[in-house]
């Protein structure tokens, strides 16, 4: 049959090499070289004389040529005979066919990959260089160097290029929807990222291009399914990639912040990365549940402290056992003083050493899940005589626990569906190793549980699909199959349904029970903490004689000094914001101008003139506050030098 078939798929090689000679011909006869550069440098009218001459020029040429051709025949066919002329109609008919045979990337052909623009630069890397031009990621008259030739990962393409002299990768990475429209695909099928190490430099970009929505198929199942035990000092199956690679993510030694609106796949990430620990018999668990369902309920079989409310006393038994657990790691680092350097080589706990049952160090982890509810809790308690809220002393503790816990065995594990500055602390989130991010509301919020400024480099979770469920952006911190420079990626969780998760916690029970390790809540134990405030006093920096904090009576600010504090939050902070422009406030407070600026001056707040940068970053001088003249009237209100009752002035 293929013999049958190759005389007709040899004329219809013939037929396409006429075809892609007839259109060399037409560019090369319109001069259309030479029309697109001066397009391209804006001089088509200057040029347009030349271009109309070269072009009746080459048609001259081509009328001299097919004279000189003809004569030819005829005077061959006169003197030879039609033997010549059919040796070389053969002859040219082989180049041809050669000309027009179907390969993909050639022009004028079959693509392998269907679309208008869609991955045609696979078959002509003119295209890519284009789209980057047309996404303003390079100059008009500047091009890209090939690194690699375009070739196939997983399910799509990948290409890595040279920017030119001073263009950076971060700019492409930045710009990646730019790039993705001239490239005519949807965003979440691009990645872009910046080659670092030795085979790479600033300038140097690796692309990769799904065929289609890598997240558009259902998810896969959780391989800890079925594991009999897992080790907690290995990362935990976490997810996969775009380009369907495993990430797992490292929870020994660092901390994990998972942020999200509603009904995003929060507590569904959180329980993955509970998975890992829970299959390993050697780790203790302390699992809160603010949200007050039964999402965790499972987790109370092997928990050695398990709770699920959101009320009041539910904040304070929390605030008890961060006390227990600072004090816990007090007495680790104690303890690992006195080991010798063979068992304990750092300051640092090590797989051994988690499961020696003498030594009782083992690898702790804290799951709070809807940590927003603690940290806003303005329950009144008295630390050291000073008055705060229990909402802020947990936010302490919390914060201590992230930088100093993870050296002990402390994994601390925060999940909240308010990821914004006015909620989690900017003291605790700068210190929580690991970050995930699913969809939120803006970039705000997604900088909140990312980091400051990773939407400049190209990652805002406010952008994700709503029909991606689990599809987030993971900041790890560790290696990963992405390799340890990559700043951050877009992963889909493994899928753990309810059933998948009771099985999991069901296993871990198990081989609790068979180790001897069940303890606390699981085992029937719920004993009170043992606290030691004292020693948490000294820990934090907050002593208060060892006594147990107590409830206060809080602070009542005036108005509008209340709204402006509120509406702040974290940017009042030492490490916050510095100016706050009177435009901003007073749009945001919704007052009268006058009469706000007014009142702030009863504080003790005046307006001043400052520098900011506006959104076309520019700068320009505007009137505002000084977060320091504020952080200075909520001083003084505290300690009574100024008595808001006794100021004249109307409010706002």
């Amino acid at each position: 049959m293929a013999v049958l078939k190759s005389p007709w798929r040899y004329v219809g090689a013939v037929v396409r090499g006429l075809v892609v000679g007839a259109r060399w011909w037409r560019k090369w006869v319109a001069v259309r070289d030479y029309r697109t550069a001066a397009e391209e440098s804006e001089k088509l009218a200057d040029k347009f004389t030349e271009i109309r001459e070269l072009t009746l020029f080459r048609w001259k040429v081509t009328g001299a040529v097919t004279a000189v051709v003809a004569l030819v025949v005829a005077v061959t066919d006169l003197v030879y005979g039609a033997d010549p002329l059919w040796i070389a109609g053969v002859v040219a008919s082989v180049a041809l066919a050669i000309l027009g045979r179907r390969k993909d990337g050639s022009p004028g052909r079959k693509p392998a990959l269907a679309g208008p623009r869609t991955l045609t630069w696979t078959m002509d890397p003119q295209v890519l260089v284009d789209a980057y031009r047309d996404a303003k990621l390079i100059g008009k008259d500047e091009s890209l160097r090939l690194v690699e030739r375009a070739h196939r990962i997983g399910d799509g393409w990948a290409i890595v290029v040279d920017l030119p002299a001073t263009r950076k990768a971060a700019d492409v990475v930045k710009n990646r929807d730019a790039l993705a429209s001239a490239l005519a695909v949807d965003e979440v099928q691009l990645i872009v990222e910046r080659v670092r190490g030795n085979g790479g430099h600033a300038g140097r970009v690796s692309m990769w291009v799904a065929d289609e929505d890598p997240y558009s198929s259902p998810p896969l199942r959780t391989p800890l399914l079925g594991v009999p035990k897992w080790d907690a000092w290995r990362p935990v199956p976490f997810g996969r990639d775009a380009r369907d690679r495993r990430i797992d993510l490292p929870l020994v030694w660092t901390s994990l912040l998972v942020g999200a609106i509603p009904r995003q796949g929060k507590t569904f990430a959180a329980r993955l990365a509970a998975s890992g620990l829970i299959l390993d018999p050697w780790v203790r668990l302390y699992v809160a549940d603010f949200k007050a369902g039964k999402d965790w309920d499972a987790a109370g079989q092997v928990a050695h402290r398990f709770m699920a409310g959101d009320e009041s006393e539910h904040v304070l038994a929390l605030i008890d056992w961060l006390v227990e657990l600072v004090a816990e790691v007090q007495g680790r680092f104690r303890r690992m003083r006195d080991l010798d350097d063979l068992t304990c080589p750092e300051s640092k706990v090590t797989p051994e050493m988690s499961r020696d049952g003498e030594l009782n160090m083992p690898i702790t982890g804290i799951f709070v899940d809807e940590v927003q509810v603690p940290l806003e809790d303005r329950t009144p308690v008295v630390v050291q005589g000073k008055k705060v809220t229990a909402g802020e002393y947990v936010g302490e503790l919390l914060t201590w626990l992230a930088k100093k816990g993870p050296a002990a065995g402390i994994v601390l594990v925060l999940a909240t569906q308010r990821p914004d500055s006015k909620t989690i602390p900017s003291g605790l989130r700068a210190v929580l190793g690991s970050r995930f991010a699913l969809r939120v509301m803006d970039w705000r919020d997604s900088n909140i549980v990312l980091g400051e400024q990773m939407n400049t480099r190209g990652f805002d979770s406010s952008r994700l699909l709503p029909s991606h469920k689990g599809v987030g952006i993971l900041r790890p911190d560790g290696d990963t199959a992405a390799g340890a420079d990559v700043l951050a990626m877009m992963v889909r969780t493994y899928y753990m349904p309810n059933e998948d998760w009771h099985a999991i916690c069901q296993q871990g029970r198990a081989v609790r029970e068979a180790a001897g390790t069940l303890s606390g809540h699981a085992a029937g134990q719920d004993t009170a903490p043992t606290l030691d405030h004292a020693a948490v006093a000294r820990a934090i920096g907050a002593g208060n004689d060892g006594k147990a904090p107590e409830p206060a009576e809080p602070i009542e600010l005036p108005e509008p000094l209340a709204s402006v504090v509120a509406y702040l939050g974290d940017d009042l902070d030492e490490d916050g914001r510095d100016f706050v422009p009177t435009s901003e406030l007073v749009s945001a407070l919704e007052v009268e101008p006058t009469a706000f600026g007014r009142r702030m001056g009863d504080f003790g707040c005046r307006s001043e003139r400052d520098r900011v940068a506006g959104k076309d970053g520019r700068t320009r001088q505007v009137r505002g506050y000084f977060t320091a003249d504020i952080r200075a009237a909520l001083e003084a209100i505290g300690s009574g030098a100024i008595d808001p009752d006794g100021l004249d002035g109307d409010d706002p």
